[in-house]
């Protein structure tokens, strides 16, 4: 049975989420139905990871079997077809190996976090950026930033419903960076805890405003207390950039 891996892109606005929901559509509904539409086969996509409500991404990646040998651009074509006008589209189909996993085979997994930090109401950026309207100081969010990277137990940023065996992850990038008005905050890691990035990113912005020092930060993390993490921020400023295998 041929397996082919699937890049996708999102917007995550209308979306319960990447994962098939009882309460309303996900992302993986829509590209499933689509694919049902051309090829007559119910099928269940593999994923390297089950993005939350109103999660964007420009890297997904996911793996679907198929019966029959087709033509990866077919696919592709096909889906994007059957998607219109749902904001999901498949950017590039692979033909892969019984073994690839769009998750357990992945190495590592790249998102952003947009802040759009200025007074004004947002009119292009609403539903795809975080609106901060007081000062936030990137270099202090960077410099707190860098005192997190490595292995750590990130219980405090960690969301009490998460699934994964152990708090333990490595965290191989949290950079902060500035552009104008925007405030970008770029994490790595071969995996994440659920609500991870998040929580981390509401807990610099607290860095960035003043009400948190560095040492602040650290000790949070220390604690392995999820009482003691800043508010979680909002899902819509979040996007799965990239995954690596």
């Amino acid at each position: 049975m041929p397996r082919y891996r699937l890049l996708v892109e999102y917007d995550g606005k209308p979306f319960q989420g990447w994962q098939r929901q009882a309460n309303g559509p996900s992302v993986q509904q829509s590209i499933e139905e689509a694919i049902l539409q051309f090829t007559g086969e119910d099928i269940r996509l593999g994923v390297a990871g089950r993005t939350d409500s109103g999660v964007h991404a420009l890297g997904q990646v996911a793996h679907a079997d198929l019966t029959k040998d087709w033509d990866p651009n077919r696919i592709m074509e096909a889906a994007n077809y059957f998607l219109k006008p749902i904001p999901v589209k498949i950017l590039d189909v692979t033909l892969m190996t019984g073994d690839f996993d769009a998750r357990f085979s992945a190495k590592g997994r790249h998102y952003r976090y947009n802040i759009i930090n200025r007074r004004p109401p947002l009119t292009l950026e609403a539903g795809q950026a975080w609106h901060v309207k007081h000062p936030l100081d990137h270099e202090a969010m960077h410099d707190a930033a860098q005192r997190l990277l490595g292995t750590h137990d990130f219980t405090t940023f960690r969301h009490v419903h998460c699934q994964a065996k152990s708090p333990v992850k490595t965290l191989d990038k949290l950079d902060v960076v500035r552009k104008d008005n925007q405030v970008q905050i770029y994490a790595s890691s071969r995996s994440f805890l659920h609500n991870q990035v998040r929580s981390l990113a509401g807990s610099l912005v607290m860095v960035g405003d003043g009400r948190w020092t560095s040492a602040d930060l650290v000790s949070a993390l220390n604690a392995k207390d999820r009482k003691r993490c800043g508010p979680v921020a909002p899902p819509h400023g979040l996007y799965l950039l990239k995954v690596d295998y």
